[in-house]
């Protein structure tokens, strides 16, 4: 039977309620993310500032790679790189450990395990906003618990500035205090998520193959390192790859307890700084740009990763 003219089928009528239904959706991705893209690339090979934007501006588009010249050939630049890639690792390797370590101690079930992996995911869920607060009122040189602490029990002889203090002398040996703290302050807050993702791997882990190590003798050390350490390769190196990507881009958690200062100025708040402190959105777009370029490539490497896990 021939299909009556002008009448829609099911198929092309189901069709158009998805498109209508995923529209608003594509809209925003356009609005917030594409054309605020598209612009920054556009201002990275342009000599503007905030001040030729506007009534105050020529309306003049002068065309440079300036931009890059001279992002590239700061000296504040490379201090910058070293601090992200020094804070990415670290924070990585101390998230996926401690998240590793918190799993494997709530494997086995106890009294009020289900509390306590409650507890353990306060830091994640908390607000950054409220986190940073409480570790500020902890740290503060006048009435923080730990100046406190240390200076009644520890022999403290004075107060220490923990959020602006870039370096300092620990038994003769140089201590980045400020960059280390803003480290323990991330691997406190996203330790829970690798938590997260180790425990799911473990409960997928078959129970054969622990009871079959301890049978032969094998120590727990041994069922560890031979048994289970294998079984979450996997999920272990796409947390680190995906930890990595997301420390390198930190800016909230620094920004917020440091403003960069004490040594912790990453290539992120650099960033806001070219913008908000210089008025050059030219090279903060250049700035932006190169960060774009080194998270592209660790990018790559996350989907390489995760497509091998997934055909597994």
């Amino acid at each position: 039977m021939s299909r009556l003219p002008g009448r829609i089928t099911l198929a092309k009528r189901e069709d158009l309620t998805g498109r209508a239904l995923v529209s608003p959706t594509l809209l925003v991705v356009v609005f917030v993310v594409l054309v605020p893209f598209v612009m920054s690339v556009l201002y990275a090979f342009q000599d503007v500032r905030l001040i030729d934007i506007g009534p105050l501006g020529d309306g003049e588009t002068r065309w440079t790679l300036d931009n890059f010249r001279e992002v590239l050939s700061s000296s504040g630049f490379w201090a910058a790189v070293r601090t992200t890639a020094l804070f990415a690792v670290a924070t990585t390797v101390g998230s996926v450990a401690a998240g590793l370590a918190i799993a494997l101690a709530l494997r086995k079930p106890f009294r009020g395990r289900g509390l306590v992996r409650g507890l353990v995911l306060i830091p994640y869920v908390l607000p950054v906003v409220a986190a940073v607060m409480i570790w500020e009122q902890l740290l503060n040189s006048q009435y923080g618990f730990v100046n406190a602490f240390g200076e009644r029990f520890l022999g403290w002889t004075e107060p220490v500035s923990f959020l602006s203090t870039t370096s300092m002398d620990v038994a003769g040996l140089p201590v980045p205090v400020t960059l280390l703290v803003v480290v323990l302050f991330e691997i406190w807050k996203t330790a829970p998520l690798a938590y997260l993702f180790i425990t799911a791997r473990l409960q997928a882990v078959p129970g054969d193959l622990e009871e079959a190590a301890l049978i032969d003798g094998a120590a727990p050390t041994q069922s560890f390192r031979h048994v289970l350490l294998p079984q979450l390769a996997g999920v272990l190196a796409l947390l680190a790859v995906l930890r990595f990507i997301w420390s390198f881009q930190s800016f909230n958690e620094i920004y917020l307890l440091t403003g960069g200062a004490g040594g912790t100025q990453v290539l992120a708040v650099r960033v806001y700084e070219e913008l908000t402190t210089q008025g050059d959105i030219g090279t903060a777009s250049a700035l932006g740009l190169v960060m774009m370029a080194a998270l592209a490539v660790l990018l790559v490497i996350y989907v390489r990763m995760s497509r091998k896990e997934v055909s597994r």
